[in-house]
Order: C-alpha cells, then structure tokens, then sequence
C-alpha cells in the first residue's frame, strides 16, 4: 500500500501525535502550558534533530525528511508500530523496513486459532523458522515438537540435519530446495538477516547440501502447493499447503497442511484417534 505524501499530510500528523503526549510521563513538570503535549522544540531534542526543521516539518515546509530522521522522530513521540508505519507512508510514501521481533510471544488468540484446525497440521515459525507454536494435529502428523528441546524446534535443522525428517520427504532435495529458497527471501522481508547469520554458519558447517543450495542463491516465496509425507505409522500421506502472513507481526508466518483428499483425511483422524490427548 502506498499513500501519497505532501508535507501537510505529514505535518499534520506530527502536529496530532505530539499533542496527545503526556510531558509529565517524561519528566516535565512544574512549568504552565499554553496548549497540550510536549512542545516542538523538546519533540526535536528527543529525536536529536535541529527544532528549526522540526517545526518546518510540522509546518509542510521541511522537505522530505530521511528514514533515520522519522525512525528517531517516531521514538521521540513514542509511536506504535502502527503509528511508525503510517509516520512513513505520510512521510515518504512507503512503508518502515521491518525490525525483527523474535522475541515476542505468539497470541493466546492465535494459539486457539491453530487448535481450532483439528485435523489439519498447522504451525506458527519465525523468520529464522523456528517453531514457536502448532496444533496436535502438527505434532502427530509432522514432528512431536513438545518433545524437542526449544533450540532443535527449527526447520531448517530439521531438514538438513534429522535423517528421520529426510527419510520422511519423499522427494527430499526439492523440498530441500524450496525450504532455503524461501528462508532467504523471509528472512530479508522481516529484517531478519543479522538474526540468521549464525544459523547459517552453523548449517554451512554441518551440512554440504544446505551450504551448496545457500550459496546458490536462490529466492522464492512460499505460495501454496502439496507436501508428500511418508508417515511411519499411516505410510503415504498428501497435504495441501498454504501460507498466511500474522498481521503485525512480520516475523511471523503461520502454515496450514489440509489433508489434499478425504483419504488423507481419514489417515490423519486414525492418527488423532490412536495418539494420547
């Protein structure tokens, strides 16, 4: 989405947010105030901008201000995520380049959103693919990931290092493929690249295939398609994948694996059936 940007467009908006601030949560007290919030020339300290251009730019006559310049403005004026995204869609016309949140606990919400799909696997993975949430179906079909410790619940290590994972993909080397053509493209979009670093490293030391693919340099997004299993206890299994993006949370990305025909479904109920609550 783009938003056609003019200086009282953006003038406007710093106008709106820096009145609604509190100067007492800053620790400004005891000094009479004419109007509301903090005042321009302490929004520009704040930011370590010059208070002339700041109030230009309040004002629709400052330029374009830089991506630094708005990311310590909406610091300054303690913006949300939101609020930082539509500071530079009024201000330059696009929206911030992600940061990487991957810190940051998933939902109750979107754990009962991955429960309620019974019977189709489902998981929640980072930017840096680690597994932080999946529904029972997910742990009976793909991996127990409750079983693993936290640090081995990432699905590149799986891929590249478990022989029973690559015993279980049929077609091993293109999914290989597919997963680090996609991990590439996903780590840049969230601003994960730093984050990634030393996974890479790790896997280039521990895997020729991943450090041969990684260097092919290959990108891709995700999309939709079909994932052939073959399960140790149910044999052939055919699942039709599809990607959703968690808005708000660029880090994250939620996959869904619906049984591809009511066989496949039937398999994966026999699985439910039989594995403990």
């Amino acid at each position: 989405m783009t938003v056609l940007s003019d200086g009282s467009s953006l003038g406007a908006y710093l106008r709106n947010r820096r009145t609604k601030l509190d100067p007492a949560s800053f620790g400004i007290t005891g000094s009479r105030r004419r109007t509301a919030g903090l005042r321009r020339e302490e929004v520009a300290q704040r930011a370590n901008i010059s208070a002339t251009w700041y109030t230009w730019l309040e004002q629709g006559r400052g330029g374009r201000p830089s991506g630094d310049v708005l990311d310590r403005i909406a610091r300054a004026l303690t913006l949300t995520e939101i609020e930082r995204e539509h500071l530079f869609l009024v201000g330059l016309g696009r929206p911030p380049g992600n940061r990487y949140r991957g810190s940051d606990p998933i939902t109750p919400r979107l754990q009962r959103l991955l429960d309620a799909l019974t019977s189709s696997p489902a998981i929640i993975r980072t930017a840096t693919w680690d597994i932080v949430a999946w529904n029972r179906a997910a742990a009976v079909v793909l991996t127990d990931y409750g079983a693993l410790p936290p640090d081995q619940r990432n699905i590149l290590r799986m891929i590249f290092c478990d022989p029973r994972i690559r015993s279980a993909n049929p077609e091993w080397e293109a999914v290989a493929r597919f997963v680090v053509a996609t991990f590439r493209i996903d780590a840049a979009r969230s601003g994960a690249e730093a984050e990634v670093a030393p996974l890479v490293e790790e896997l280039c030391r521990a895997s020729p295939d991943f450090e041969a693919m990684w260097r092919e340099k290959d990108v891709q997004t995700h999309g939709d398609g079909v994932k052939h299993l073959s399960h140790p206890k149910v044999g052939a299994l055919a699942l039709e994948y599809s990607a959703f993006a968690v808005d708000g949370r660029p880090d994250l990305g939620m996959l869904v694996y619906n049984p591809a025909t009511p066989a496949d479904r039937a398999l994966i109920e026999t699985l439910l059936a039989s594995a403990p609550a």
